[in-house]
């Protein structure tokens, strides 16, 4: 069986373990991790690395050391990767509905971000093995004839799997995204998501750039002036989301943020709107004061 680095197991208790050892250096005794972890107080050294151990088996984040019995963090702490150094894989995906179940992926489009430049492109079609909704294909221009022989997502998953490898996923509406194609990954390997890390192009766009009207895609294109192709196909606005997050990664350097978790805690004041009436009487004020 093909694995995947970016595929884990879907447990937070595997989580809640990494979370830990996070703020602890990176490594703890399996005795702590299973007292904290598992409310397993009092075990011996033993016992623990074994229960600890089998709960961290299938993940490759994570590792008991055989001598010394500590549970030690293999992976690096996702929040202090360099956005310039950093890959990003813009996607956006169509489904057939807003709720999964019984909505299904129909399109994937995916756009590979490095050093501020698209280097790679993902999209295909998927066959949801449902009938698409009129007001969907309406919206969409996606009908059940055009995903006739398109293929399933079990088809595309280990194409997919493999573009986005451990990536920093990002989309607009992001836990949309992130979670519905964790759900078809999740009907294609049971018990197992997508371990990469996310942003929000809306979140981030609201964020450094609190005086918007509008945080649609669309208007950060036309903010931007970026060309938006054909709107609600995933493909094109991959592309589109691609090119807005660009621009705002362009901001956040010229603020000074340099990591990923600098991104997500940055936050530009709104600016302040005052009536002209509201001016006139400050002014009137100022004037008074001074004499």
């Amino acid at each position: 069986m093909q694995t995947f680095r970016n595929l884990v197991p879907d447990s937070a208790l595997v989580e809640e373990t990494i979370l830990m050892l996070r703020t602890s250096g990176g490594r703890a005794p399996a005795t702590e991790v299973a007292e904290t972890v598992l409310e397993l107080p009092g075990l011996d050294d033993t016992l623990a690395a074994t229960l600890v151990g089998e709960l961290i088996k299938d993940d490759w984040r994570l590792r008991v050391a055989e001598a010394s019995r500590e549970v030690e963090l293999l992976c690096e702490d996702d929040e202090t990767r360099s956005l310039s150094e950093t890959e990003f894989v813009v996607f956006d995906i169509e489904t057939t509905g807003p709720k999964m179940p019984p909505s299904r992926v129909m399109e994937i489009g995916a756009a590979k971000v490095r050093a501020g430049r698209i280097v790679a492109e993902f999209q295909t079609l998927v066959n949801p093995h449902t009938a698409i909704p009129p007001f969907i294909s309406g919206l969409t221009g996606i009908r059940d004839q055009m995903v006739a022989d398109a293929p399933a997502f079990e088809d595309v998953a280990a194409d997919w799997l493999l573009f986005a490898d451990t990536a920093v996923l990002v989309a607009h509406n992001a836990v949309f995204d992130v979670r519905f194609i964790n759900h078809e990954v999740a009907n294609v390997f049971p018990g197992m998501r997508m371990m990469n890390s996310h942003l929000c192009t809306v979140a981030l766009a609201r964020q450094l750039m609190p005086d918007l009207k509008s945080f649609r895609l669309g208007a950060l294109a036309h903010h931007f002036s970026i060309t938006h192709g054909t709107r609600h196909r995933a493909g094109d606005d991959a592309l589109a989301t691609a090119r807005v997050f660009i621009r705002l990664l362009e901001q956040l350097d010229e603020n000074g943020v340099q990591d990923l978790g600098g991104a997500r805690r940055f936050k530009k004041q709104k600016t302040e709107t005052r009536s002209p009436a509201s001016a006139a009487g400050n002014g009137q004020k100022a004037a008074a004061t001074e004499l």
